[in-house]
């Protein structure tokens, strides 16, 4: 006996050609929709990461930041490293969180000894240096030595005229779960070009 096909219907090889498409089409369209969600986690991520942004409060930090001036803060720097002299750290005041975030450098670290003589910062019996102020006519606390604790930060103004700082005893040591990030870009100020905080 002889079967023969019908004639009109579907031939087998048309049907196998049109699932490979529809399975091609289907695996573009994941691809397409997993490549989305990274683009979209890593822009969430990276705006976590460094595009938190904070204002400069008052006049403490000029020249390098001026009052209302804003700054980028990098939220991640301090997870794989520990704030370091000459950083510009942001922080809660005594971890107020409703406290406006406050923005000063970083001159002696933890273990540090801290004392202002004379109008001079000396860290661990020596003037420091690096120290962007031309004097420091208040020492506040710091007038005797302050011993850092093994989280503590001692934190100033550049303009130490004009600054609340940890010379002040409602300030005083910042500690390391205080920190917010470290101010690491600076958009453009009253005296300033936008650019990377030193």
């Amino acid at each position: 006996m002889n079967f023969r096909r019908r004639s009109g219907g579907p031939s087998l090889s048309y049907i196998n050609r049109e699932r490979k498409f529809n399975i091609n089409n289907l695996y573009q369209v994941l691809q397409w929709v997993f490549l989305v969600f990274i683009a979209v986690f890593m822009g969430v991520a990276l705006v976590f990461a460094f595009g938190i942004r904070t204002s400069v409060v008052g006049e403490s930090m000029e020249p390098a930041l001026s009052n209302g001036q804003e700054v980028l803060i990098n939220k991640i720097a301090y997870q794989f490293s520990a704030p370091k002299q000459g950083d510009v750290i942001v922080f809660r005041p005594n971890g107020n969180e409703n406290a406006h975030l406050s923005v000063k450098r970083v001159v002696a670290t933890p273990g540090d000894t801290v004392q202002i003589v004379q109008g001079k910062v000396v860290i661990n019996g020596s003037v420091y240096t690096k120290d962007r102020a031309e004097d420091t006519r208040d020492p506040g606390i710091a007038a005797s030595e302050i011993l850092l604790g093994a989280d503590e930060y001692f934190v100033l103004g550049d303009n130490r005229r004009n600054s609340e700082d940890s010379r002040s005893a409602n300030i005083g040591n910042i500690s390391r779960g205080m920190i917010e990030g470290k101010a690491w870009y600076h958009l453009k100020g009253r005296n300033s070009q936008s650019g990377r905080i030193e």
